[in-house]
Parts: C-alpha cells; structure tokens; sequence
C-alpha cells in the first residue's frame, strides 16, 4: 500500500516565508497568522491521510458503475465525503452570505493540495461543483444565487461543466446542443456532452449541470452559445426538490485514470434550462470556472508527483540493491540501500526541485487570485492571467514525467500494480489533457496571453524580475547560484519573444510552431524566480536563529540544484524557437 504525508511544514514555508501572507494588506490576510494556517493544514493533512488516502487504491480498482440510471461511486466515497462536507473543506472560500467561511482563496488552494496527493479522483467531486458555484456566485441573478448556492457551498448538492461533444472539444463553436427558448423564459435543452467529470454519482441530493448550448436563431460558432443551469432535479419555490429533469446518463467513460470519478456521456433530451449571464455570452461565464479549473488542474499535476515522491524516497531508502560506487554504506548488510546512487539521487532531486517549485509558484498564483478580488489590483489579474497557461500546461507536463520518474526508481516493482506506482502515472495523465489540453495552453500563451493589454503584463514579469535581482545584487550567498542563472534564463525567454516579434508577423506559425518550447521556458523561469526568493527566504530564517536549521539548509540546496540542472533547460527551448516553423511544416500531410 503506497504512503501519503500531507507537507504541512512545506506549506508553511511558502505561506509565511516565502509569501508572508499575514502581513500582506488583503482583506481576510490579518487572519492568516502561523498558529491559524497551522491547524487548518494539520487537519487537512490529518482528513487526507486517514480519511481519503485510504480510499484511493479502492476507488481506483472499482470504479464507478451505472445501475438503472443511478451512478454508484466506489465503497468509502459516500462516507468520507459527508466527513468533508462535515468538517466544512468544502466551504473554505466561498462567499459567507450563501453559508461559506469566506477564507482567502490562498489558504483554500494550500488545504486542498494534501486532498488532491491522498486521493485526486474523490477530491473532484468538490473540485468541479467549486468551479461550478464561482460561475453563478459571478453571473447568476440574485434568485438563482439564492437558489442554488447555500446547497452547492456545503455540496449538498454538486455541480458540473458541460463543454465537450463527440465531434467538439476545444473548438467549441461546432457544438451542436440546442437551447429552445420557452414561454416561460426557461429553455429546453437537447444535445449530448461527454467527458463531464462528476457528471452523476449518489453522494449528493441533486447536481447543478452548467451546460453551454446554442440558443436556436443566435450567431455561428461561439458567438452564438450561452451558458444553463439545468438542474437534475428541479427545484421548487421553496427549495425542495421536484421533478427529475430531462438529463441523463448514457454511460460511464472507460478512462486510463481517475477512476473513483464518475466521467459521463449525459445526454438532455428537452431538459429544463435557466441562462447563467447573458444570451451568446456563455465562453465568458464559462472561462469564471475554466481559469479557476486551470489553476486547479496545475496543482493536480504537481500534488500527484509529491504523492508518488514520498512512495519513491522510502522505496529508495529501504530497497538494498548494489554497493556505492565509493564504498559499501551499509557493510553489514548485502547491499547499500539504492538512494546512495548518483542516478537515483538525480532522479529524486528532479523530482523533489519541482514539486517544491511548483507549490510555491502555484501558492503564489492563489495570491495574485486574491490580490485581483479581494483588492481590485488590475495589475495582479493581468499577471495571472498570463500565469494561468503555465500553471496549468508546465505543471501538469512535469507532474506526470516526474510521476513517472518515481515509479522507475521501482524498477520492475513500479510496473506491478500491487505497489500502487502506476496509479500515481495514470491518474496524472489526465491533467495534461483537460480543461484545455496543453497544446492549446501553450498556443493560448503565445496567441493571446503575451500580447495581452500591448504585452504589459509579461513586461511586468520581466521588469519583477529584474528588480528582484537588482535590489539582491549585494546578496553574495544568492548570487552566483540563483540571480546569475535567473538572468541568464530570463534573458533566454526575452530573446524568445523578440524572435516571435520578429518572425511571427510575417509567418505566424514561426511563432505558434514555438509556442510549447515557450510555455516550458516561461515556466523554467518561473520556478526560478520562486526558487530565488525561496533560497532568499530560507537564508534570512537561518540568520533569524531559526530552530530548525536541516529543513532550510535543504531548501537552499534543493534550490541550488534545480538552478544548475533544470534552469538550463531555458537555452535548449531557445535554440528550438529560433529554428521557426520550417522544419515543422515541411511534410505535407500524406507524408506522415
């Protein structure tokens, strides 16, 4: 049975540390002290390591099953997510006039973190119907707010995002679900969605489907499609529940992972719909729960490659295979433990640099969420708008490379199902590809993204970190190991981008045949942006007397490796973006 300890002591650091969040002039932030953020980590860690890891090798190996209409999720589920909706985890920030407690949306993504690691399938039932509650609590009318809200904040009733069709998924202006307008002012919606995550199960009363569809006469393509609630079951003036809604299952996705949650094919046969937002203005809705589902699913990445490195460090520490190459270390016995290898050592740092860069940059991202909301800073919702494609596409590429990487330091154990390994691998898979598959991150970066407001929040990056660099220059201990190669690699993706200004004017795909080189480079520097201020963080404790000296010296020299041997990836992207497009499009297509 595989292993899971929630890194509260991690999340600390990069709560007050690195982001010293109590001290940051944002309403709800004076409440976010050491000993609050503690407890609230420590319970979460506790809920996901006995309540929900347990879970996840059960949910895996049953699954889901469709029975006379009704989706029956795996033994256990029905009862750790009343433990959840008990204990309130699924009202941490949401709004408190429909029942939530109205925390920072940086201490709600820090929480949910250890239930992602200890049990991704099951953590999306909350996960979807959060995104789902952000769209109405953002577009909906006061009736529907007041409707539908106070049930979804405790999941009494769960939520969903209706996107895809059998011929459609990113281009979603050939979708074919139809939306009749009804004398009433409600709609009948007929159509087929498939993929929908969480789309029936029996651990909630009733689900709120938010369906995009074409009101019939409205615009082509994406103009023309809007956004429903349609309920599974309709809901009466008084907030009781009425009849079953004309939405169904057809059946349940055999999927390669996540097999605890419920991936339908739902089809609406003239169900009942009410418009969220405005008629043919559905994507914009739709994108409230998108963004917030695309920080979501990056954080998926990297909680799945923690979850597989604490498995992959105990398997190193304990399997006895071969002698360090400098002598035995462990002479009284057969053989040295395998983490005295150089190349298993190589393969954990990999491994450990990442997901400690990505908490910090994806924590720091539910910052800038907060700094846009909860301040009205413009600045900060540029910056995270042109963060969110990274997030979601770096992360998730590397969370399932570095998910794979522990499953090898297994060996042949790591492909037998007995260890748990492969799951890790499988369930990880699956965040590359949706909410938008990471192709279409990477071209929404360089098509849209940089460009954005004439490119002033990317020149924004740039100038951050520039000044972080400059107001450090006098900083000895930090400067050849992380402001020398964070200038080198930030000056690589400048060059990056002066290629595109150049080239992609006259050639477009000069610049979109780089734009997934460009999404990682921009992702390196990142991390190595965090990993600076990290080190920097790590070094001022030590020299505050901090007590526990081994956990920041190991910061620092985490850091220091991701510096000198995952920074340098910046240059072998640049050198793919300044070939151009020419070797990319030069097969026609029957020569592939």
């Amino acid at each position: 049975m595989p292993i899971y300890n929630a890194p509260t002591k991690d999340l600390q650091f990069v709560l007050h540390d690195l982001l010293k969040v109590s001290e940051q002039n944002i309403e709800g932030y004076e409440d976010l002290d050491r000993e609050f953020t503690g407890a609230v980590l420590e319970e979460a860690g506790k809920v996901a390591t006995e309540v929900l890891h347990p879970l996840n090798v059960v949910g895996d190996k049953e699954g889901c099953v469709l029975e006379n209409g009704v989706v029956r999720t795996p033994n256990g589920f029905k009862a750790a997510f009343e433990q959840m909706k008990e204990g309130g985890w699924t009202a941490m920030d949401c709004d408190p006039e429909y029942g939530g407690q109205g925390l920072p949306y940086v201490m709600n993504s820090a929480a949910q973190e250890p239930f992602v690691s200890a049990n991704m399938a099951f953590n999306m039932y909350q996960g979807l119907t959060h995104g789902a509650y952000s769209a109405i609590h953002a577009h909906g009318t006061d009736e529907q707010k007041q409707k539908y809200l106070p049930k979804m904040v405790t999941c009494e009733w769960t939520g969903t995002m209706n996107l895809t069709e059998p011929h459609c998924g990113t281009d979603l202006g050939l979708m074919r679900t139809k939306a009749a307008p009804q004398a009433d002012g409600s709609y009948k919606i007929s159509g087929q969605k498939i993929f929908i995550s969480a789309g029936d199960h029996d651990m909630a009363d009733n689900i709120i489907h938010l369906v995009l569809a074409k009101i019939e006469g409205g615009p082509e393509g994406i103009k023309g499609v809007s956004l429903f609630i349609v309920p599974k079951f309709m809901v009466n003036e008084d907030g009781s529940l009425g009849d079953r809604n004309g939405v169904s299952v057809g059946s349940i996705e055999e999927k390669m992972g996540i097999h605890g949650n419920s991936t339908c094919v739902m089809n609406y046969d003239e169900a009942t719909g009410y418009l969220l937002g405005t008629e043919h203005k559905g994507m914009r809705a739709m994108f409230t729960m998108m963004n917030e589902a695309r920080i979501g699913v990056g954080l998926q990445g990297y909680a799945q490659a923690e979850s597989a490195y604490q498995n992959a460090v105990a398997y190193a520490n304990d399997r006895l295979q071969g002698r360090a190459v400098t002598g035995a270390e462990n002479p009284d016995g057969p053989a040295d433990p395998l983490i005295v290898h150089p190349d298993i050592r190589r393969n954990l740092m990999d491994q450990k640099s990442f997901v400690e860069g990505a908490r910090a940059f994806t924590l720091w991202g539910a910052n800038l969420i907060d700094r846009a909301h909860r301040n009205g800073d413009k600045e900060a919702d540029g910056l995270i708008s042109l963060m969110t494609p990274v997030i979601k596409g770096f992360q998730t590429d590397k969370g399932f490379e570095y998910a794979v990487a522990a499953q090898q330091v297994y060996g042949g154990h790591g492909y037998i199902e007995e260890w748990g390994m492969s799951q890790y691998a499988r369930d990880a898979r699956i965040a590359m590809i949706y909410e938008g598959a990471n192709g279409v991150q990477a071209l929404d970066l360089v098509g849209r993204k940089l460009a954005q407001d004439g490119g002033k929040h990317v020149m924004a990056f740039f100038e951050m970190i520039k000044n972080f660099i400059k107001e450090n220059e006098g900083n000895e201990a930090l400067k050849a190991d992380f402001l020398e190669p964070l200038k080198a690699a930030s000056k690589d993706l400048q060059a990056a981008g002066m290629y595109f200004m150049q080239n992609g004017m006259k050639n477009p795909n000069h610049a979109l045949a780089g734009s997934y080189d460009f999404m990682h480079m921009m992702g390196h520097v990142c991390f190595g942006l965090m990993w600076a201020k990290m080190a920097k963080a790590a070094m001022e404790a030590l020299e505050g007397g901090a007590s526990d000296t081994a956990f920041y010296e190991t910061k620092i020299a985490t850091g220091k490796y991701y510096m000198a041997r995952q920074l340098p990836a910046t240059g072998m992207h640049l050198a793919r973006i300044n070939t151009g497009a020419d070797t990319v499009m030069a097969l026609d297509a029957a020569n592939f």
